[in-house]
């Protein structure tokens, strides 16, 4: 009784073939064209066939050890890197650091099967798809840059919670700016914006979400500009400022909130940094080398950025703005507080004149006119009351409860207000 042979079907296929070339019914070059080898491996295949019959088309590797299997002491070597220091990295960062920070170069699948082995990385099963209108990037560098924030706990509890402010350039998807602040605030745009345009210029437009700093988000708002602070100085810098009407439409800038909460977490970690400040200053470097390994070339070699012009004064745009009517004694009031000014010239040259109250970060409050600040004196001392605050200001608030965190919003009167009584009389007609 003849032995049992397992074969592959690809195995298989070659004996069918093989026979049917040497029984002549096949030439030897339309057998190399069905088996997808030269005519000379065919030429081999025949003698195998006519010397061992179909045991000699059976493959030699077969229960063998691979030869490019994984050297014992390596791999235990590197499950001791794993398990030490990258337990809780995902396998193409953990990659990367094995191979600058030990020199042991393995590829990322093998290290990605070693780390599911270990149990320290669990395949993830695949999403089902939501499709989304897909939109091509923009051709050139600076013509439109996306940013959001991302509160997260960056220093995994060796700081408090804080947010990180992102600004990525669509054509590229080069970071342009990293900022650690306490919370998405009016000044800290202003802050990160006036970083980004010292070192790049000014782009074509800014691509942002629905956030209270960016849109005037009440339905009935019936008093101010239309407009927020931060879309203000952005008129005066001509740069536009667009809205996204859902997360999916920036979702370069989120997509990369996902990496840096990953990559970013974990080389602060590495560095011992645990506070914003020194974060802050690491920052460069870690933009410098996300950079260097994932940015792609634009379309245009174009730069879109414009340079500041000389009437582009960032100290002074880059404040909160508002326009006040002084009375007959020349006083206005601001936050719950009155302000007196102080002039030489006869007090009937101002009385009803338009001036613009500016207040930096650090809640110095300016009086101008014409362009040139006024004199002042508090005249009444402002009485705290309970404020309003968005619930993303709410830890903030908590741990500075003695600062301003957003000003009272103007009251809104109801539709059936009697103020409005002419409009709902003209209705009930």
């Amino acid at each position: 009784m003849s032995d049992l042979l397992h074969m592959s079907i690809q195995e298989l296929s070659r004996v069918q073939v093989i026979q049917q070339v040497i029984k002549k019914h096949l030439k030897q070059h339309k057998a190399a064209e069905q088996l997808g080898v030269s005519v000379r491996q065919i030429k081999r295949l025949k003698k195998a066939y006519r010397q061992f019959g179909a045991r000699g088309l059976i493959s030699k590797k077969r229960g063998r050890p691979s030869n490019h299997q994984l050297d014992a002491q390596v791999k235990e070597h590197a499950l001791d890197l794993l398990r030490d220091r990258y337990a809780d990295f995902g396998p193409t960062l953990a990659h990367e650091k094995m191979t600058e920070v030990h020199h042991l170069h393995l590829g990322v699948e093998m290290v990605r099967q070693l780390m599911i082995q270990e149990g320290l990385w669990h395949p993830r099963r695949a999403k089902r798809p939501v499709v989304h209108p897909m939109r091509a990037r923009r051709p050139r560098f600076g013509e439109l840059v996306q940013l959001d924030g991302s509160p997260f706990d960056w220093f995994e509890g060796r700081a408090p919670a804080c947010t990180l402010l992102v600004y990525i350039d669509d054509a590229t998807s080069r970071i342009m700016e990293l900022f650690f602040t306490e919370a998405e605030t009016t000044f800290s745009y202003f802050q990160a914006t006036e970083h980004y345009l010292t070192q790049y210029g000014k782009p074509q437009a800014f691509y942002s979400d629905k956030l209270s700093v960016f849109r005037v988000n009440l339905p009935n708002s019936v008093t101010g500009e239309g407009t927020t602070q931060f879309g203000r100085a952005m008129h005066q810098l001509e740069i536009q400022l667009i809205c996204a009407n859902t997360p999916q439409a920036k979702g370069r800038v989120e997509r990369v909130n996902q990496l840096l909460q990953d990559r970013l977490v974990k080389e602060m970690r590495l560095r011992g940094i645990s506070n914003m400040a020194a974060a802050n200053a690491y920052a460069p470097e870690f933009i410098a080398d996300l950079n260097a390994r994932f940015a792609v070339v634009p379309k245009s070699p174009e730069d879109a950025h414009r340079p500041l012009l000389p009437q582009d004064d960032l100290v002074r745009i880059l404040t909160v703005q508002e326009l006040r009517v002084l009375s007959k004694n020349l006083t206005l009031q601001y936050d719950n507080a009155v302000y007196q000014i102080q002039t030489p010239r006869p007090t009937y040259a101002l009385r009803k004149a338009q001036v613009v109250v500016r207040e930096d970060q650090l809640g110095e409050i300016t009086i101008e006119y014409k362009g040139k600040p006024l004199a002042y004196t508090i005249y009444r001392a402002p009485t705290r009351q309970a404020a309003v605050t968005p619930s993303k200001l709410i830890g903030l608030a908590l741990t500075a409860p003695t600062l301003s965190i957003q000003k009272r919003q103007p009251y809104i009167p109801p539709v059936d207000h009697p103020w409005r009584r002419f409009n709902l009389g003209a209705k009930s007609k």
